[in-house]
């Protein structure tokens, strides 16, 4: 016999193994140096610098207070989901319902925090730093940021509908079965 339907108390460790992955991308955009680059590649940009031509050649883009800002909010949403995911242990090992909720407003704090940080980076890098000689490309790493952003999106939604499903994280009730074969 088949039996489809959702284990609670299984998919509730899902959580803190996504938020560990979106504090490993958060590490890559935080630390990589491929933000943007030019078609030709003679241009670099990372989150603190732009180099042109060889890596001796380089500008802080901490100058700049938009480079601050982007820099300083994209670390306060790194914090944010550090806490978030020591909290989601005590959460979840507990079942401690209130704080599930606690956890998915930080993290909506820190998909906030990042959004902004994520979208003032390109908008300001074009119009400050890009010179009108070639096409810049948002590289992977600038992607990683965005994917951190996008699983803390998700986590936090899970983590504010959590407490709706007490009694099945909690093991009260039956599994309910989606599908079942005879």
């Amino acid at each position: 016999m088949f039996k489809c339907g959702i284990a609670y108390p299984r998919c509730k460790w899902i959580l803190p193994l996504l938020m560990l992955f979106a504090i490993i991308f958060d590490i890559i955009a935080l630390s990589g140096r491929g933000w943007v680059e030019t078609e030709s590649s003679r241009e670099l940009a990372s989150l603190w610098e732009k180099c042109s031509g060889s890596s001796s050649n380089c500008i802080s883009i901490m100058d700049y207070p938009w480079g601050k800002a982007t820099a300083a909010l994209l670390i306060i949403g790194f914090i944010l989901l550090i806490i978030c995911f020591i909290l989601s242990f005590v959460a979840l090992c507990v079942p401690n319902m209130p704080l599930m909720r606690i956890i998915g407003a930080i993290l909506i704090l820190a998909v906030i925090l990042q959004v902004i940080a994520l979208i003032i980076y390109p908008v300001r890098f074009t119009n400050e730093l890009a010179t009108g000689n070639e096409s810049y490309l948002y590289s992977w790493t600038y992607g990683f940021g965005w994917g951190s952003t996008i699983i803390m999106f998700g986590c936090a939604i899970f983590f504010c509908c959590l407490p709706n499903y007490e009694d099945e994280l909690l093991e009260n009730v039956k599994t309910k079965y989606f599908y079942t074969s005879a």
